[in-house]
């Protein structure tokens, strides 16, 4: 017969208490049940455990299994511990990254709610271009990412986080402001071009000329937006990237032809299972992204 964790928690309960029946209770066990179990232990090590009957005074090996047996014990009931509250996200920790513009916006109101969930979980969050959000999560080095790409590769878990409408940024003095909302490309051509990583997802072929001809590119959007706040030129970025910053130096105007939205998304791998901590911050995510829809922070969102 094999040992067994329950013989030892039964053993070391009566050897703590003197009593069977104290231990028994203990143990939410009946005081036959707990004198059985202490038998097969005695039987299985072939001494006895204890000097008498009376259970109150331990042998020179009832000393020594009792103190293996409370290490083992406190070991084994911690590892338990562990896994349970690691599967009810009570503990763990949490990789995220996402564009600037929603490590800015969402991540702090969604975080501080996550955290007063679950305040055992280690978060650590960076803010990171979409490219690299995409080569992290193909290295394993992240468990989110929230980013804006194309994902035509299967090796990605992907749902839709929220769309984000392009828009010319430029000063608030600019005097394309008084051209809104008949802009056309010929207008924006007048004036300095700013290129930025972000402005080359449009693909209207006017633009593109636009972009391609561009003699200054910038692609930090603190250093962007500072370029355009000192009037150095114009550029094109989503609405959202504006809320991470005082934008009342800039003006947000309606591009020609409406482009397409910049889509993000919420990602992970497909081939590892996420952990309940990892989902758990997913969930409120999306749940912080559709407060702020309903608060119209937001235009469209969506989840699969």
């Amino acid at each position: 017969m094999a040992l067994k964790i329950e013989m030892l928690r039964c053993f070391a309960a009566v050897a703590r208490t003197g009593k069977l029946s104290e231990a028994a209770h203990q143990l939410n066990r009946t005081p036959s049940a707990v004198s059985m179990m202490l038998k097969q232990l005695e039987e299985h090590l072939g001494e006895p455990l204890f000097k008498t009957d009376r259970k109150n005074r331990l042998t020179a090996l009832g000393s020594f299994v009792l103190e293996q047996a409370e290490r083992e014990l406190y070991q084994f009931d911690q590892t338990i511990h562990a896994i349970e509250s690691f599967a009810n996200a009570r503990h763990g920790r949490v990789r995220v990254a996402a564009v600037p513009s929603v490590a800015a916006t969402v991540l702090p109101r969604a975080i501080t709610k996550f955290i007063n969930n679950f305040p055992g979980v280690e978060i650590e969050l960076r803010d990171m271009d979409s490219t690299t959000i995409l080569h992290e999560l193909s290295r394993s080095r992240l468990d989110i990412g929230i980013a804006s790409a194309d994902l035509s590769s299967g090796a990605l878990h992907c749902e839709e986080l929220l769309s984000d409408r392009f828009g010319l940024i430029c000063a608030a003095n600019h005097p394309l402001i008084k051209e809104e909302p008949n802009l056309t490309w010929d207008m924006i051509a007048q004036y300095k071009f700013i290129a930025n990583n972000l402005s080359r997802l449009v693909t209207d072929p006017a633009f593109q000329r636009l972009h391609a001809e561009a003699l200054l590119s910038v692609h930090n959007i603190t250093s962007l937006l500072a370029m355009v706040r000192a009037d150095l030129g114009v550029t094109i970025l989503p609405e959202m990237t504006l809320k991470t910053v005082e934008n009342n130096d800039f003006a947000f105007l309606t591009l020609p032809d409406s482009p397409p939205p910049r889509r993000i998304h919420m990602l992970r791998n497909a081939d590892s299972p996420a952990s309940p901590a990892a989902r758990e911050l997913e969930k409120q995510i999306f749940e912080t992204i559709s407060e702020m829809q309903t608060e119209n922070q937001f235009r469209r969102i969506s989840r699969q």
